[in-house]
């Protein structure tokens, strides 16, 4: 049986740990593993691992700094699943993706593979999602990949280095880790793939004051990452295109939390676009 180790970087949630880890104790998949990264600064976390130290095989393991990337990179090299993923500690996994992802792997050429958010409500959550499942490409990686729903080959994830951790939450370049990954992962020449119908469920973000400004982080991230790849200028200049017609429009209509938002997902892109580069992950060891 195909083993699975799950890495979830955690920090200040309590309650959606329980609702995540009963989730994947109802997936009845033997072969599986947890890893707890701790990033508290204190034992909060103590009796969700002693409530769950019989049903699931857990680790806990503690953070040295508040940053998910690197929390990530702490848990995969300690893995021991021939696959791996990593998700939110707000996520909950329907009933048998395990053991679908496992048949999915079955396929020795797979390295990567990716699902679509779902909101708690029904339908899909978390952003736009391309409709049609198959190899993902420079063109469709924007809309085929959420960290939450990303499994690879461990032996995959190492020869790439894990997450850069110079992207992604804890750092000015807030998002697109997930992306970039599955990008260099294509660079290698790997076979990635996207399956629109392999779902993890992930709570909607309400549109507030914190979602504008955490917007323009995440834009940072995204046109860091798009102009790292060389990325065709019809796909990345959308990027940017698009959140300044959405704010015009948002503010005909009187929705100014919805201009604030696109404006600043527009500014992060252009700033994250227009950013120095940085070395790429090297390969690493576990």
């Amino acid at each position: 049986m195909t083993h699975i180790s799950l890495i979830i970087a955690t920090m200040g949630r309590v309650a959606e740990l329980h609702d995540l880890f009963d989730s994947l104790v109802a997936q009845h998949y033997p072969a599986l593993d947890v890893i707890l990264v701790d990033q508290n600064g204190d034992d909060r976390l103590a009796p969700v691992v002693a409530a769950y130290a019989q049903r699931l095989t857990l680790r806990h393991m503690r953070s040295p700094r508040p940053h998910a990337n690197a929390a990530r990179n702490l848990g995969l090299r300690a893995a021991i699943g021939d696959i791996v993923a990593f998700p939110d500690d707000d996520c909950t996994l329907p009933p048998g993706t395990l053991a679908r992802v496992a048949r999915i792997f079955g396929d020795p050429g797979l390295a990567v593979l990716t699902g679509p958010a779902a909101s708690p409500d029904g339908g899909l959550g978390s952003g736009r999602w391309h409709r049609q499942g198959g190899p993902i490409t420079l063109a469709t990686v924007w809309t085929s990949v959420i960290e939450f729903n990303l499994w690879l080959r461990r032996d995959t994830a190492l020869a790439l280095g894990g997450f850069d951790e110079n992207l992604g939450p804890g750092s000015a370049h807030g998002s697109a880790e997930g992306n970039d990954l599955v990008c260099r992962a294509m660079a290698a020449g790997l076979q990635a793939e996207y399956d629109p119908s392999l779902l993890v469920v992930h709570p909607d973000k309400r549109l507030s004051d914190v979602a504008a400004e955490r917007a323009y982080r995440y834009g940072m991230g995204l046109g860091f990452v798009l102009r790292r790849h060389a990325v065709p200028f019809a796909v990345w200049s959308a990027f940017l295109y698009r959140p300044v017609a959405g704010a015009g429009l948002a503010l005909l209509r009187g929705r100014l939390h919805h201009a604030a938002y696109y404006w600043q997902s527009f500014r992060g892109r252009l700033g994250g676009f227009l950013s120095p580069q940085t070395p790429q992950p090297t390969p690493m060891t576990a």
